[in-house]
């Protein structure tokens, strides 16, 4: 007879990891049913074994604990598990990519597809020329490297005195400062980021809104709003 889905799953039996994973972050049942829209006591009836699970209970316990949901059938529930090979991938063909506009960049989000990535590698275009024209400072959680592939970059930052970036020049920063990328020459300015904050931090950086970094993990695409724009296209 042919397995279907929700038979594996129901002998995946991943609660003692969901188990572990809990207890490891010091968090009861009650907390782990807020951050998850499980109830307590079906929590406790995975932790069990006493309840199979169904994918979108997979992905609210995995988006809620904080791990993949490959982690959820991990042999092992310790911390050092999270470095086991997973062999995830995510390809991404020349000209794809998720694009959100803003009046400052123009970003193309790659490997969207991925839920918990280590790093949000985004190509940006840079619109603003000035800082004037840029406005407010951008700030975001972890770190930062950027690296110039076309035309030339003034970066500024709170902390540091501007400082002109041209093709194949990079920097390493703490996203968590201030800073601002401005076109310096003439031609398209390019930019390859890679960040180590989520990708609802970044996105949510570059709107100032909740609801836009939304898109990027799966869920409903927001209202539009003014200067902004959100597409699928060609990077």
């Amino acid at each position: 007879m042919a397995k279907t889905p929700g038979d594996s799953v129901g002998r995946a039996s991943p609660g003692r990891v969901v188990r572990a994973v809990r207890i490891q972050k010091g968090w009861t049942l009650a907390e782990l049913a807020q951050r998850t829209g499980v109830s307590g006591p079906a929590l406790s009836r995975i932790e069990n074994g006493k309840m199979s699970l169904s994918y979108d209970k997979l992905l609210k316990l995995s988006h809620g604990l904080g791990v993949d949901v490959e982690r959820l059938f991990s042999e092992s529930t310790s911390e050092s598990s999270g470095a086991v090979i997973s062999g995830r991938r995510s390809i991404m063909r020349a000209g794809e990519g998720k694009v959100i506009e803003t009046a400052k960049y123009t970003h193309a989000y790659h490997a969207t597809d991925l839920l918990h990535k280590k790093m949000v590698p985004v190509f940006v275009t840079l619109r603003a020329r000035s800082i004037e024209e840029f406005g407010d400072l951008i700030r975001h959680p972890g770190e930062e490297y950027s690296f110039v592939l076309e035309g030339a970059v003034d970066f500024h930052s709170e902390i540091y005195a501007p400082v002109r970036l041209n093709v194949g020049d990079a920097i390493y920063f703490d996203s968590g400062m201030g800073h601002a990328y401005i076109a310096a020459a003439s031609e398209p300015c390019r930019i390859l980021c890679l960040c180590s904050g989520t990708e609802a931090d970044v996105i949510d950086a570059m709107e100032g809104t909740a609801g836009t970094a939304k898109l990027a993990t799966g869920g409903r695409p927001p209202a539009r709003t003014s200067g902004t724009r959100v597409r699928k296209s060609r990077s």
